[in-house]
């Protein structure tokens, strides 16, 4: 569903969609009101937010990309607008709900608007002036965050490339601790202080809290929808219990007993990636003998051709050229941030932008020339590609069919960056391709990203839900934070962490306010999108080797899907594409099905769980 957020927030969002306009007062609505009354209601809101969005797109785009005292009180008086009008429109829309005769449109948006929302504040004076200067000063505390690495201060972007490369267990825990300990543990009170007036706005539009108000924008009751995640969740768990006891026992061998131990949860910042989300940075420390040397490694394919950061966009955009898409505007090329300037503060975060709606796209990068920064570029021109062929749609279906969708397209165009694609591009030559001997280390390299993030995509939200909620209080946020990820994850923190702790937000998105299950259906989807899109080329092989590069007709499919935007519910969306209405790992496992059968093998005889 559409989601409309203060600029604050949205200068934080994984994608960067419009924000929220604001009429000059709020709608009097007699006591029963018309079919045509709630239509100019809609026609009047959608075109103030359309209007708006523009200028505050833009505030936004600078206070990310110029961080400084002047940009952040523009982006929280930007903020504190858009907060305070939208919980108007909201407020407006809930008179209208019940009018009989209402068409399905009708309805659809008056629902986005009333539950679009990330950070409601109350109609309390004060309240979404107060909201909007807390969003931008975690925003931007993030952002300024820096770690420390031999005891020399090291900023966001160079601390989760250090982590990726660093195996000093000694320096990977002194990152670790101190990114923790410098950036998250100074926002708890803001933190608590949003929750609270953030919550107060929820409880004013009708929901029990924040966490209800954001599960409710998936066509179907909130809880519902809680229900179908823990559901997604255990299906594709036996996956990642193999590949945690796998990554555990190659751990042990490589640190020993009094770094890791050979049974129990592992140590988070062992696993090369700052909050253990994805672990493909440590697949050289994991690689199975053998089979585990794929023969090449992207970025150094890159370095070798000359390629640079705006190189690696140009062969992203390539892919989606070669699918039928019409190439990027050059504005995309003069006004995206690709690398992280050396003059200012910016938020490094992926991000993509529409600013006016219909084609300023843009992305907000600080590139490096790596692997995983090449996926990245892949996944953020997914965004672009799919919010430029939605923008014919009226402005509250300016959006995915769900969060989700928006997040897997470009990584469902990722899967399809397989050994053969890079020899069509050049990057690989045709001798270097892996034999089909190499399968189990090709499957485990993207199970160490794509299978290793799934429980850490599910907890971000479970944790919030929770705080929201009540049921986690603030003294117990970061006892609740490490229980979650113990739980779910089988990892601990390299140290004991003090009651007081922030852990939460040492992660972006908790301070930026980015909704998070988005991610975890994002890992669920592109594996449905993949093997729709390689069933609609004909694809016979196994799953993981196939790629739709240049397959008109999977563009075309592909293109009916994304330009509905959010106008369907996406079990409509999920259907013109793969020609089913629900969810399901089914795919993610066929696609790793080789891999579970030899990770079976390996874990023999070793204790899973933890």
């Amino acid at each position: 569903m559409k989601k409309l957020v203060s600029l604050a927030a949205l200068a934080a969002a994984s994608i960067t969609i419009p924000s929220v306009a604001f009429a000059q007062s709020a709608d009097v609505v007699t006591t029963s009101p018309s079919i045509a009354e709630a239509e100019a209601f809609l026609a009047r809101a959608e075109k103030d937010l359309f209007d708006f969005s523009v200028e505050g797109g833009r505030v936004a785009w600078v206070n990310s990309t110029y961080i400084t005292d002047d940009t952040d009180a523009l982006a929280a008086k930007y903020g504190e607008i858009g907060t305070e009008k939208s919980v108007q429109y909201a407020l407006d829309a809930a008179k209208y709900q019940n009018v009989s005769g209402l068409s399905s449109e009708a309805k659809r948006k008056l629902d986005i608007l009333r539950g679009g929302l990330v950070l409601p504040a109350p109609t309390t004076p004060g309240a979404a002036k107060e909201l909007a200067e807390i969003a931008t000063r975690l925003n931007s505390s993030y952002g300024k965050g820096k770690g420390t690495l031999k005891g020399q201060p090291i900023n966001g972007s160079d601390i989760e490339a250090e982590m990726g490369t660093n195996r000093n267990p000694d320096e990977l825990k002194e990152m670790w601790v101190s990114w923790h300990d410098n950036v998250g543990a100074p926002m708890k009170t803001d933190y608590v202080r949003m929750v609270e007036i953030a919550n107060k706005g929820a409880q004013e539009l009708g929901f029990a809290d924040l966490g209800a108000m954001w599960r409710s924008g998936y066509d179907m009751p909130a809880d519902d929808f809680a229900k179908l995640t823990d559901k997604l969740w255990l299906e594709v768990k036996p996956l990642y219990d193999e590949l945690h006891t796998y990554v555990r026992t190659q751990l042990n061998k490589k640190y020993g007993d009094a770094v890791q131990g050979k049974t129990g949860a592992i140590r988070a910042d062992l696993l090369g990636n700052m909050w253990a989300q994805e672990w493909g940075d440590i697949y050289d420390v994991v690689a199975p003998a053998g089979s585990g040397d794929i023969g090449y490694d992207i970025g150094e394919l890159l370095k070798a051709k000359k390629v640079d950061e705006i190189g690696m966009v140009k062969i992203g955009e390539g892919f989606f050229s070669s699918l039928g898409f019409a190439s990027l505007p050059e504005s995309f090329y003069a006004r995206s941030q690709f690398l992280k300037p050396a003059d200012r503060e910016v938020v490094c975060h992926a991000s993509a932008w529409n600013i006016d709606n219909v084609d300023d796209l843009r992305i907000k990068m600080c590139i490096k020339i790596n692997s995983n920064d090449f996926v990245t570029v892949h996944h953020e021109l997914g965004h672009n590609y799919y919010q430029r062929a939605y923008n014919k749609q009226s402005y509250l279906h300016l959006n995915g069919a769900n969060d989700g969708f928006h997040e897997a397209i470009g990584d469902a165009i990722a899967l399809s960056i397989t050994p053969e694609y890079l020899v069509q591009i050049g990057l690989l030559d045709a001798s270097k391709v892996p034999s089909a001997d190499k399968d189990n280390g090709l499957l485990l390299r993207q199970a160490m990203d794509k299978v290793a993030f799934l429980p850490f995509s599910v907890i971000v939200d479970k944790w919030r839900w929770g705080v929201f909620a009540g049921d986690i209080k603030p003294a117990d946020y970061n006892t609740a934070w490490t229980k979650l990820r113990t739980q779910y994850q089988g990892i601990v923190p390299p140290v004991p962490r003090d009651v007081n702790a922030f852990d939460a937000g040492a992660k972006y998105h908790v301070p930026g306010n980015t909704p998070y299950t988005r991610y975890f259906l994002a890992r669920i989807l592109q594996f449905q999108f993949y093997k729709a899109a390689c069933d609609a080329a004909g694809w016979k092989g196994p799953l993981h080797r196939c790629s739709f590069y240049g397959n008109k007709e999977v563009g075309k499919r592909l293109n009916a899907m994304l330009e509905m935007g959010a106008s369907k519910p996406w079990p409509d969306a999920l259907e013109a594409f793969t020609g089913s209405r629900e969810m399901s790992g089914k795919a993610m496992l066929e696609y790793f099905a080789p891999l579970m059968k030899w990770l079976k093998t390996q874990n023999k005889g070793a204790k899973k769980g933890w």
